[in-house]
């Protein structure tokens, strides 16, 4: 596989951390044939979890989470990088950003046991359009 690079929306929610709460979400989320491409979960203080939702259909998504009852913040957008897995792949995803002098400000990474590798990385909403083209999209 090629390098790929893509702008994604995400969306963040808060919840009550307690058993089987996010595959609460996550199950509803799949009843409703909502399609993720990527999901992560924080927790964030006492009994509570941040759940970080990128869909790959925003309208499907926001409509099932209305129904829900997930309180939504978002959309936000970073980047999805997906590629070969070779030696240095994410270091240099940030040279390039670092030399453009644009932070990355979190970023995600992981590789899928098959030679590919999907990263998830963040940057400030001001820096998003300069960062999108610094990595050619």
């Amino acid at each position: 596989m090629a390098l790929s690079i893509r702008s994604v929306v995400y969306f963040n929610t808060t919840i009550r951390d307690r058993l089987g709460a996010a595959y609460e979400v996550l199950s509803q989320l799949e009843a409703a044939k909502v399609n993720l491409l990527a999901f992560s979960a924080v927790p964030t203080g006492i009994e509570q979890a941040q759940l970080v939702i990128f869909p790959d259909n925003v309208r499907e998504f926001t409509k099932a989470a209305e129904a829900l009852g997930l309180v939504l913040l978002g959309p936000n957008h970073a980047l999805l990088v997906q590629g070969d897995d070779r030696l240095g792949a994410f270091a240099d995803i940030h040279r390039r950003l670092s030399e453009a002098h644009i932070n990355v400000y979190a970023s995600n990474g992981v590789t899928d046991g098959r030679d590919g590798f999907g990263y998830v990385v963040y940057v400030r909403p001001e820096d998003f359009e300069r960062a999108a083209r610094v990595l050619g999209i």
